[in-house]
């Protein structure tokens, strides 16, 4: 096991690395394959050594070799975030199920794709969406721990309560309360994670969403500001994938 550790270390930061490929040039309508790595400032294609996750950012000291720009703290932290919910993947779940340690690990991957997008661009591209959906139909079919029928109403769960509250939201405020592509999230998150463990995600992400969204009005003290959901939606997920079904064990413990 030493050597899978070691190995999904090495290539969960090397994903991690691509992640800030789809992160910066998706929103940006940008061949991810064309042109080479390079910087965006005075555009000098990257060498290798320039593009070793994590340990070139520290190396440089977060500056471009060339011109000295300061490199976004975020594509260290991408890497970092990647690597590190890769091995948690790894070490809650492989010996339980190869397939769904992979699976998570992957929709963690995407998950942060969209966090990032969304909280900059207010938008989540259609093609992770998508891809999260064929995550949860791997998962409704081979999936070893939760039965197909969770899995299917979790897809019910997720987009039934968002889109309640999407409902709510054009009735008392006339205007939408989260938008459609929330409510898609959600819905192909449940699929990945069944329904119970979609309501564990739900709880966290509104809660922890909630209280950011207090804390950025009371900042920025604006009435009529837009919020990125997705990213709540996205950490609730996560944290329902590694820890959800523990914290129903222990809920339904105490009666």
């Amino acid at each position: 096991m030493i050597l899978t550790y070691i190995l999904t270390l090495i290539l969960g930061a090397c994903v991690g690395s691509f992640l800030n490929v789809l992160i910066y040039r998706t929103p940006n309508n940008l061949s991810i394959v064309k042109p080479a790595s390079h910087c965006p400032n005075c555009k000098t294609n990257l060498r290798w050594c320039d593009n070793i996750p994590v340990f070139s950012w520290l190396f440089l000291g977060g500056k471009c070799r060339y011109c000295k720009t300061p490199i976004s703290p975020r594509y260290i932290m991408v890497e970092l975030l990647n690597t590190i919910l890769w091995l948690l993947s790894v070490l809650l779940f492989w010996k339980i199920s190869p397939l769904v340690s992979i699976m998570f690990a992957l929709a963690c991957s995407v998950l942060i794709v969209i966090t990032f997008i969304d909280f900059e661009h207010k938008w989540i591209p259609d093609r992770f969406q998508i891809a999260l959906l064929v995550l949860g139909i791997v998962l409704t079919i081979f999936d070893p721990i939760t039965s197909y029928l969770d899995h299917i109403l979790g897809f019910v769960v997720g987009a039934g309560v968002l889109g309640m509250f999407y409902g709510l939201g054009w009735l008392i405020y006339k205007k939408e309360a989260l938008g459609i592509g929330d409510i898609k999230l959600m819905a192909v998150c449940g699929l990945i994670l069944g329904w119970k463990c979609t309501l564990v995600a739900l709880f966290v992400g509104a809660i922890v969403g909630a209280i950011s969204c207090l804390i950025i009005r009371a900042v920025k003290k604006e009435e009529d500001v837009e919020y990125a959901f997705a990213p709540y939606l996205a950490l609730g997920t996560i944290f329902a994938m590694f820890f959800g079904n523990q914290i129903i064990s222990l809920y339904f413990s105490m009666f």
